[in-house]
């Protein structure tokens, strides 16, 4: 008998910025006894009351003062010789004002104080987005050490840049990127504006699909007019409410355990803030993550009561991440709860400015941004890193302009603690067509709440994700996320027309533009060419303004060089994701995650394995 091994599944690597290990585990953390101020490695002082706190300043010193693990190639050539003198090293960890070099020697000809001209090429995935890029800049010699290693002894030389990255960089590729985008965006606007003011031309000849092409462009372009107009609530140092973390998890190891760090290591007073972990009765190493975490942050309870601050507690069995939610918020001691995912990870000031919206009292919840962390692993993970920043930073900013977000969503988002009790027993136990809703919990809760509350954004809440980077995922997910938004967005429909009408107007078309795209789709690509003989030029024409508009947005505001898969998400769309649209009208009653093993999911694998096996038995096909 011959054995058949199934081929397992190729594991991606992910590719990430890995930010280096800080020699304090709560490096962020107010410390309540003042033994030591928040003081970064480039000597900015902590925030002091009546300091500069906008958001631009506070990213501002944050990019200066992180350091990046790093492993590429480093030529520096010492002031006044020629380039054939100049030492190869390789880069150990950078920073937006400096290097750290690995040496083949001692490189007894610099010292300290020495400058010296450094060439390196930052390569994708070592600095956040837009850092991507070459460097030729003058550096001085700050320290230089000898470290024990196997193959023996490491020579390390560190650099003070001239100038810091940001600088470096605004002179040269952001700057051209900022005025290249602007012009881009304004011509590609008017385009856009005297093609669709040409349609109504054509209105004789089929008035349906014209006024749907004139509808769909003005909803986009409004979407990024307000989406421009929208501003961040700005830091109130006087305001900092107690703040209730609650992490869901469901075999999440591999990420669970820094979700945790960047949760509790955040700028915001010790007093304030709690972490409590739920799992979801994990079936792989999840809870032994938490456990070591959770004793390694404990180490440092003394001086910032972690140990009554952060705990983490295991269900009984599988009930789902609603279920998980709940009881985490029944274990919440302060009055806002923030739900984070299992697998993001919070910036060290997204908690002290999701907050800052709660000033206004009728505000029920708030949505962080979310980006996308493994952007550079394959070109999966790339278009949805410009998929993800404009949903964001472009759509949910303009909802926010109303205070009316329609999704509050899953990686980062701030509720009052007495409107999630208030609804839980309806959200736990909510049904579609008879069946158990056990995804779009997110969507589900912003409903409850913006029907007697609002919703808002706040774009300097930050969060990163671990996004899908096979396509069998991502495909899965989408359909999971296009159902739970054709359910929910049938239920919003019904008390929507109550909030502010330019709001309720633009519900309503972005409604009914995403369900009839497949259909105005077949009608221009297919349909036109093979029954009249016309080439659809002035509507691919639309669709490519459309994408370029989505792309500029992005190279706008993040100066990165993954702005050109703005393009391929939209050529991606429309060949692929816009017909699961039509699959979702008709499965939207689904319960299953395809992603994970819920009850729901192993329900419906045995049902398919009955199907299989009867059909074997009676030697159907199937």
């Amino acid at each position: 008998m011959r054995i058949i091994k199934r081929k397992q599944p190729e594991i991606t690597k992910e590719v990430l910025a890995v930010p280096r290990t800080d020699r304090r585990t709560l490096s962020y953390v107010p410390d309540p006894e003042q033994i030591r101020l928040n003081a970064d490695r480039r000597g900015n002082r902590a925030q002091q009351p009546g300091d500069d706190v906008s958001s631009e300043y506070l990213n501002k010193l944050r990019m200066l003062s992180l350091r990046y693990e790093a492993e590429f190639e480093v030529w520096i050539v010492p002031k006044g010789k020629k380039k054939k003198a100049g030492i190869k090293g390789q880069a150990a960890d950078i920073s937006a004002t400096g290097l750290l070099l690995r040496l083949p020697d001692d490189a007894s000809g610099l010292e300290v104080g020495d400058t010296v001209k450094a060439r390196f090429r930052i390569p994708p995935g070592s600095m956040p987005e837009g850092f991507e890029s070459a460097v030729r800049m003058d550096a001085s010699v700050v320290r230089r050490a000898t470290n024990s290693a196997e193959s023996g002894e490491e020579h390390m030389l560190a650099l003070e840049f001239e100038k810091p990255l940001t600088e470096y960089f605004q002179r040269k590729r952001w700057g051209y990127s900022v005025y290249s985008a602007s012009a881009l965006m304004f011509m590609a606007v008017l385009f856009i504006i005297l093609m669709r003011a040409e349609s109504i031309i054509y209105f004789k000849y089929n008035m349906v699909l014209y006024l749907y092409s004139l509808i769909a462009a003005l909803f986009l372009l409004t979407r990024y007019l307000f989406g421009a107009l929208y501003r961040d609530v700005p830091i109130n140092p006087d305001y900092t409410p107690g703040v209730s973390i609650i992490i869901p998890c469901f075999n999440e190891a591999d990420w669970i355990k820094r979700t945790i760090l960047s949760c509790i290591n955040q700028d915001y007073p010790v007093d304030k803030l709690e972490v409590i972990v739920v799992d979801d009765r994990s079936t792989d190493q999840s809870v032994q993550q938490i456990k070591d975490m959770i004793e390694v942050i404990h180490s440092e309870a003394e001086r910032y009561a972690t140990r009554e601050r952060l705990s983490y507690t295991v269900l009984p069995e599988n009930a789902g991440k609603r279920v998980a939610l709940v009881k985490g918020v029944e274990m919440a001691k302060h009055d806002l709860v923030v739900f984070v995912d299992s697998d993001s990870f919070l910036d060290p000031m997204a908690i002290r400015h999701l907050v800052q919206p709660f000033q206004d009292p009728k505000m029920g919840g708030v949505a962080g941004r979310t980006d996308v962390e493994n952007k550079y692993t394959n070109n999966m993970t790339k278009l949805q890193t410009v998929r993800y920043y404009i949903a964001f930073r472009i759509m949910k900013a303009a909802e926010s302009w109303f205070d009316s977000v329609t999704c509050l969503s899953g990686p980062l988002s701030c509720y009052r603690k007495e409107l999630i009790m208030q609804h839980a027993d309806a959200w736990l136990n909510q049904k579609f067509l008879g069946r158990p809703a056990t995804f779009g919990d997110d969507r589900s809760m912003t409903n409850f709440i913006l029907k007697t509350h609002r919703t808002g954004y706040q774009d300097s809440a930050i969060c990163s994700t671990i996004v899908p980077s096979q396509m069998k995922v991502f495909l899965k997910q989408q359909m999971r996320w296009k159902r739970s938004w054709l359910r929910e967005s049938l239920r919003a429909g019904s008390f929507i027309w109550r909030k502010e009408p330019f709001m309720a107007l633009f519900f309503y078309i972005g409604l009914i533009v995403p369900i009839a795209a497949p259909v105005v789709v077949a009608y221009n690509l297919m349909y036109v060419p093979i029954v009249h003989g016309i080439f659809p030029g002035t509507f691919l024409m639309g669709l490519l303004l459309m994408a370029l508009l989505m792309s500029l947005a992005h190279l706008l505001f993040r100066k990165s060089r993954l702005w050109v898969f703005g393009f391929v998400f939209c050529l991606f769309y429309e060949f692929v994701l816009l017909w699961q649209m039509p699959v979702a009208w008709f499965t939207f009653w689904k319960s299953t995650w395809g992603t994970r093993e819920t009850p729901q999911d192993i329900e419906a694998r045995e049902k398919k394995e009955a199907r299989k096996r009867k059909g074997k038995k009676f030697g159907l096909p199937f």
